[in-house]
């Protein structure tokens, strides 16, 4: 992809629309704009770079706050005048300190972003973490904490308490995730198996 794939006829200045959203959570994050030298340097460094309209200079975003986008994956729109960019934030997005600068609820997607929080917890072993102690049991344990926690879901499902349910089924979705992180499994990989089944 290249910027004169896409059509900026209709913006008149010639700048391109962009779409930040979290590749982990989905969450939209920003938007802003970029020019040819911008779209290049996004390419070639891999951190998301605009152009500043109000500075009438390249800003790439973080070069204060630390706060950097890292590209993950670009899409131009089916009408070429617009670019999605997914990427991974090193910390809030906006200068507000939110994560997003739309104020959509902040536990939108938060499945996502426990998964990226129990893969931190299996990277860095941090003592005391209770997950840290479920990769220390291993395989084993684990999967046997989510039968029993799946049993109690159960339990509270054909008792009709629903309270209680949502309790004991946020267990099970807890400890599951853990044991896909112990399997190198993520939840993007059962959206596509489950995508592959649908088709």
């Amino acid at each position: 992809m290249t910027f004169k794939d896409f059509n900026l006829s209709k913006t008149g200045d010639g700048l391109l629309p962009v779409i930040i959203q979290d590749s982990r959570t989905l969450k939209v994050l920003m938007l802003g704009y970029m020019n040819e030298e911008a779209f290049e340097k996004t390419q070639a460094t891999g951190l998301v770079t605009f152009w500043s309209r109000s500075r009438n200079q390249l800003w790439t975003k973080g070069e204060t706050s630390n706060n950097f986008l890292h590209v993950v994956d670009m899409y131009g729109d089916c009408d070429g005048d617009t670019l999605l960019i997914k990427a991974i934030p090193d910390g809030p997005t906006c200068h507000r300190g939110t994560t997003s600068c739309f104020d959509t609820p902040e536990d939108e997607g938060f499945i996502r972003t426990l998964q990226g929080v129990i893969q931190g917890r299996h990277r860095e072993m941090p003592e005391g973490s209770y997950t840290t102690k479920l990769f220390i049991k291993g395989v084993k344990q684990i999967a046997k904490k989510v039968g029993e926690e799946t049993t109690e879901s159960i339990i509270e499902a054909v008792d009709g308490n629903r309270d209680r349910f949502i309790y004991e089924a946020s267990d099970v979705i807890y400890h599951y995730l853990v044991l896909l992180e112990q399997m190198g499994v993520t939840i993007e990989d059962l959206e596509r198996e489950l995508a592959f089944r649908h088709r």
